[in-house]
């Protein structure tokens, strides 16, 4: 596995380096050893399997608040997303900025968001099936999330979104709740 830091400290994307023979491909997703030499989280507490019918299926942007922050892996193992990562650490140096990045089952790469930073992703194509997992349980009094659309921040979308839930589209401007983060 290769991990590249991203302009986001603390974000990684992890490129497997896959084994293929005649029967096919094998590739490590996760192995303690190595996100342990990068001071990554290596305690799984929860994994899941977001299946998106159709393109252009918008989630997020999500996280969870202290204590309950959690750092999370995303790898899209069937179509591909459109993904953005947003830093809302006040301490961090990268504060406020964001990210975008596309992932794929033909790519194969996998993006490590850590802690005290939102995520959100658009399918690309339908039948997208997003896998990730996370460092803390989800913990329902804890979540929060930001607009996609949020004028403060100008997040670049490759398309309008044609699904998204009432909730992700609900969530006051940044403005309004950034600096009671």
């Amino acid at each position: 596995m290769k991990f590249f830091e991203q302009k986001i400290k603390g974000v990684f994307l992890i490129e497997p380096e896959p084994f293929e023979d005649k029967r096919g491909l094998l590739r490590r997703h996760f192995c303690q050893n190595e996100f342990k030499k990068h001071n990554l989280f290596t305690e799984i507490c929860q994994t899941n399997i977001s299946e998106n019918h159709r393109a252009y299926t918008l989630r997020g942007f999500h996280y969870q608040l202290a204590p309950k922050g959690e750092d999370k892996v995303l790898s899209c193992s069937r179509g591909s997303i459109y993904d953005i990562v947003v830093d809302i650490r006040p301490e961090s140096s990268t504060y406020l900025q964001w990210q975008s990045y596309e992932l794929s089952a033909t790519n194969r790469l996998s993006l490590y968001v850590p802690k005290g930073c939102a995520n959100a992703w658009m399918t690309l194509e339908d039948d997208t099936w997003i896998f990730y997992y996370h460092s803390e349980f989800f913990s329902p009094g804890f979540e929060s999330g930001i607009r996609y659309n949020d004028p403060f921040f100008n997040f670049k979308w490759p398309q309008q979104p044609s699904v998204i839930s009432d909730k992700d589209n609900s969530y006051p401007d940044f403005g309004v709740i950034g600096k009671t983060l």
